[in-house]
């Protein structure tokens, strides 16, 4: 018996102990997608034998790996991005495409294990956070269905909190992959811009998209993160970043000021917003009283300004030719790009630019925000007679996020008296997402809202600490296959390791391929005069004395010696004998271990 929401860790621990296979939870998931009261979840899915010949071909295999962390796990995925089994609508028939190849992402969870079960509704071309913006239906919240699921990646939301995949993926711009979190008592990752590859994504803006993660846990969340990151040279705004140091103790978080609330008249909102406030306060944080005004001023720009024109770009042919086939608000928004030229494209950019000085001022004094995700929530009746209005009072608090270069994840964070949850959102500078999972487990288990549907439902402790640790522990750098979710990495998680951040070495690092190793191993060495794309890593924080015992098991020709990270930071890492990479192959190129072992497991 499968427990009402699907976890990545409940399902990996039963495969583990045999007492679950991937083809039962694929007779279960096809069970409960037939049984399913609300039919606008999904656009497409893998037809039932498909589903369950990938099931029967894991199941050929060697079985649940390190190798393969997201083995027999079942997903979906928004219908803007691609999936070489079925189309790609962006919820619009009339655009309609077959895909030959995956999205990147799509393809590094699959090579992962993960069984893409289909395609899930949106609003038309991701423009919307309501939901119902589409002609395949509404999708509505899995707590009451008078109410909107929230969007644009709606279907993704609801076949995550009602219980048919363990997680989806979504897309965020304005607020697409929070929004939607907040409605449905779910977790979603809005990841620093770039981190995850968008190839393959239908774009809505695209300086701006992020794909994004929901689950019903901030690890499962984070997990999936994690496998679908890394640098993409076929993405032109994929890059390279490093992740922030863990919060410092005592971290100082904005709140709203009172003057500066807006909840619409929704009481009970700004009631759990207060509750949320000293929930993270006993977390440890301080909050900060911060002004909002830049924030808001720059999300007014995303609809106001002319970034409606980017949303216009690629879509241009399309509309010129079949604006009749668009449902009627997208088509309304997105034309509205005519009023801009670029002259107001610049002043726009210059504007924003000024905004982001004035948030740089506030961010001096933070270390995150605790926002509202949204400040109130419609029924779908009140979203279609004000579908404007209604929509922008939804992104009162997301639609600044990519303006201003920030990572976020949506948090649920209580109850109402009528049953409807609310949720909040951790917001920082770019490249603090493993900063923020790590907060936002801690954060969510504090709340006991339950996953999803499930409001009974046990919260797990988060793996890893909130904040810095002075405790008798060495910080070691890892290269290859001890990273998250590779072979070895049970090596540290098996000593009592916890995962400080990932990060990236200096420029003048090369990486290589050691011959005839098992599982295959990198050597690391360092250049200088090189310049490279600095090498992805990262540090762990193991006990003193496991420390000693796991440094005395590493192999020649591999030893520990001094990196130099690209923040200029100096840590203990892996390094190579240079003898033993005369005439390895070099992978240098691929930025770091993981995706160079996601582009051969695709090839």
């Amino acid at each position: 018996m499968l427990p009402k929401i699907l976890t990545i860790a409940d399902l990996q621990l039963r495969y583990r102990s045999g007492a679950l296979t991937p083809l039962q939870v694929v007779d279960a998931v096809l069970v409960r997608i037939a049984e399913d009261a609300d039919p606008a979840v999904w656009i497409s899915r893998v037809p039932a034998e498909a589903l369950r010949a990938a099931a029967h071909a894991l199941m050929a295999g060697a079985g649940p790996s390190d190798a393969q962390p997201l083995w027999g796990i079942p997903f979906a995925v928004k219908d803007n991005i691609d999936c070489a089994d079925l189309p790609t609508t962006a919820a619009c028939p009339a655009f309609s495409y077959q895909p030959t190849v995956d999205a990147t992402v799509v393809a590094r969870l699959r090579a992962a294990g993960a069984l893409l079960v289909g395609k899930t509704n949106l609003d038309q071309f991701a423009t919307g956070l309501n939901g119902t913006r589409s002609p395949f239906g509404a999708p509505r919240s899995v707590f009451d269905g008078r109410y909107i699921s929230g969007g644009s990646s709606s279907g993704s939301a609801v076949a995550v909190a009602s219980g048919m995949v363990a997680f989806a993926l979504g897309t965020d711009t304005a607020g697409s992959g929070r929004v939607p979190a907040a409605f449905n008592n779910l977790i979603g990752v809005k990841p620093s811009r770039g981190l995850l590859s968008a190839t393959g994504v239908v774009p809505a803006c695209r300086s701006l998209d992020c794909v994004t993660v929901l689950a019903a846990t901030a690890a499962d969340a984070d997990c999936v993160r994690r496998l679908a990151q890394g640098f993409d040279e076929g993405d032109p705004y994929s890059r390279l970043g490093v992740q922030r140091r863990p919060l410092p103790p005592g971290f100082r978080f904005g709140v709203l000021a009172a003057e500066q609330r807006e909840f619409f008249g929704d009481a009970e909102a700004e009631h759990l917003y207060d509750a949320a406030i000293e929930r993270m306060r006993a977390l440890g944080g301080e909050p900060v009283a911060f002004d909002y005004t830049p924030f808001a001023e720059a999300a007014a720009l995303l609809y106001a300004g002319p970034w409606v024109a980017e949303r216009f770009a690629p879509l241009r042919g399309f509309i010129e030719s079949q604006a009749v086939a668009m449902e009627p608000t997208v088509l309304r928004i997105i034309a509205g790009a005519a009023q801009f030229d670029a002259a107001a494209a610049f002043s726009g950019f210059y504007q924003l630019q000024a905004l982001r000085r004035r948030a740089d001022a506030e961010w001096s004094r933070l270390d995150l925000l605790l926002l509202p995700t949204a400040p109130t929530i419609y029924t779908v009746e009140q979203l279609r007679a004000e579908p404007l209005l209604l929509n922008t009072r939804l992104g009162h608090y997301t639609n600044f996020v990519n303006l201003l270069d920030c990572c976020a994840v949506a948090v649920p964070a209580g109850f109402r008296d009528d049953g409807l949850p609310f949720g909040v959102s951790l917001i920082a500078s770019a490249f603090a997402d493993d900063a923020l999972a790590a907060l936002a487990g801690a954060f969510h288990q504090a709340g006991n809202s339950g996953l999803g549907v499930d409001r009974t439902a046990a919260i797990p402790a988060p793996a890893v600490p909130v904040a810095a640790s002075d405790d008798n522990t060495v910080v070691i750098g890892v290269v290859g296959a001890h990273l998250s979710g590779m072979p070895l990495n049970r090596e540290l998680t098996a000593a009592g390791g916890t995962l400080v951040r990932g990060c990236r070495t200096a420029p003048d690092y090369r990486l290589y391929v050691l011959p005839d190793t098992v599982p295959k191993k990198p050597g690391l060495q360092r250049e200088p005069g090189f310049v490279g794309p600095g090498i992805e890593v990262e540090l762990w924080r193991l006990p003193v004395a496991a420390y000693g015992n796991f440094v005395a098991r590493i192999p020649a020709p591999l030893g520990v010696g001094k990196w130099q990270l690209d923040d200029g930071e100096s840590v203990s890492g892996f390094l190579c004998e240079a003898h033993a990479l005369v005439g390895a192959t070099e992978v240098t190129h691929y930025g770091g271990w993981r995706a160079y072992i996601a582009a051969i497991t695709v090839a």
